[in-house]
């Protein structure tokens, strides 16, 4: 074959996807967009158009590793303003590359040690407990409704940031909002970005008076107040808007957590022996069954990046600035990586390995070395509370309602928000 030839087929193109533009499609099918695409392509990698835009979408564990791996990628300008604002914003640690990137990553992983996460997960416990009376004089819970304000409360007391009943009810409404809108367009985003305005703001005056109380010296005994005495690489304190955005960044994500535990209690209903193993005190599960939650709750579909530095992977050139769509779901249960990967198996999770490339609902790769979410110990621990309290603390029932979990709905969630009725304390 001829140089020529073999150049050409080497610099090969990547398959695309039958739409002219894929964007009404994406948001009618969410989660399974990419992977659909990319079944019927034959193929982990295709390119298509958002908004116009030209994407390439790619999926699997080598994909994660090209993503996730060697600083390829940036996030600056990766994703429309209306996702960006919700879940990011400018000056963020999620926008920042290369060592300051690390080195604002090092402030978030030192502060998920161990016995810290244990504090969150207890606080998150005993606020559930606190919570059941009101539930049972009700006679039923929406959790949908319910687990964000739980897990605000928990987080602030967590993080040591003080706020009374009125406040905490307000900002864990605004961090919900951010959460379920940042997948929406039109009216609702724009509600959602208007409502974050006031979280900045309050934000703010917690940094504000954080600093103010510490005079020359601020202890980073708690989260929020490591968070309002770090400094950048110069040794310079973050301005005040970005120390109350990354404040944001540690408190919203626990909420988020909240969608993880809906599917765990989903599970719980559909596969009552784990609901019944638990309640024997068979702990020795409870990650292998968290892992399983991560892996199948189909949270949001898709991470962006913008290309650093061209590089070829696979015989396809990625031109500098390349606009980049990573599969989180379409990783998680590709059948490649997962046997039977439609199934609720967490007995797979039993001697897992950590490959940090193959489960990546919450990133890939090392923690400390690239974009992965340092806050993956929170959401097992949280989930793994939850599940001791739904299968230990507490009985309850489905009552008739409307289980639909649709794939447009981002994140995922039951069509009526998961009611529990019937409740008591377990016996």
């Amino acid at each position: 074959m001829p140089d020529a030839q073999r150049a050409n087929i080497a610099r090969a193109a990547p398959p695309r996807a039958p739409e002219f533009d894929a964007t009404l499609a994406l948001l009618r099918e969410g989660a399974g967009y990419i992977s659909a695409r990319a079944d019927r392509l034959g193929t982990d990698v295709f390119r298509t158009r958002l908004a116009l835009r030209p994407v390439i979408c790619m999926r699997g564990a080598e994909a994660a590793e090209i993503f996730y791996g060697g600083d390829r990628f940036t996030r600056r300008g990766a994703m429309p303003a209306s996702i960006r604002h919700l879940l990011q914003d400018d000056g963020s640690v999620q926008g920042l590359d290369g060592a300051a990137h690390r080195h604002r990553k090092a402030m978030f992983t030192g502060l998920m040690l161990e016995g810290s996460i244990r504090r969150l997960a207890g606080h998150f416990a005993a606020e559930w407990r606190s919570a059941v009376p009101g539930w049972q004089t009700a006679g039923r819970v929406v959790l949908v409704r319910a687990l964000p304000q739980l897990l605000f409360r928990a987080a602030a007391v967590w993080a040591g940031v003080p706020v009374d009943d009125a406040e905490a009810t307000r900002r864990a409404d605004e961090m919900e909002a951010m959460i379920v809108n940042a997948g929406r367009l039109g009216p609702a985003n724009w509600r959602a970005r208007l409502r974050r305005h006031q979280t900045e703001a309050w934000a703010r005056r917690v940094i504000r008076d954080l600093r103010a109380g510490a005079a020359a010296e601020l202890s980073p005994a708690l989260p929020a107040a490591a968070i309002a005495a770090h400094r950048d690489e110069a040794g310079r304190l973050l301005p005040e808007a970005v120390a109350a955005v990354e404040l944001i960044n540690l408190l919203r994500p626990v909420v988020a957590v909240g969608h993880f535990i809906l599917f765990a209690a989903l599970a719980l209903h559909h596969h009552p022996e784990w609901r019944t193993r638990f309640a024997t005190g068979a702990d020795e599960d409870l990650e292998p069954f968290a892992q399983e939650i991560r892996r199948t709750t189909p949270f949001f579909p898709a991470v962006a990046g913008r290309v650093l530095t061209p590089f070829t992977w696979r015989g396809i050139d990625f031109a500098a600035d390349a606009w980049v769509l990573f599969d989180i779901h379409g990783t998680d249960t590709h059948p490649a990586l997962w046997a039977d990967p439609a199934a609720f198996r967490p007995e797979r999770f039993r001697g897992w390995d950590g490959d940090p490339w193959r489960l990546v609902p919450q990133g890939a790769g090392l923690v400390g070395a690239t974009h992965r979410c340092p806050g993956e110990r929170i959401t097992l621990e949280l989930i793994k509370e939850a599940v001791r309290l739904l299968c230990c603390d507490l009985d309850w029932r489905l009552p008739p309602q409307d289980l639909t979990v649709h794939p447009a709905r981002l994140p995922a969630c039951p069509a009526e928000g998961l009611v529990l009725a019937d409740l008591r304390p377990c016996r």
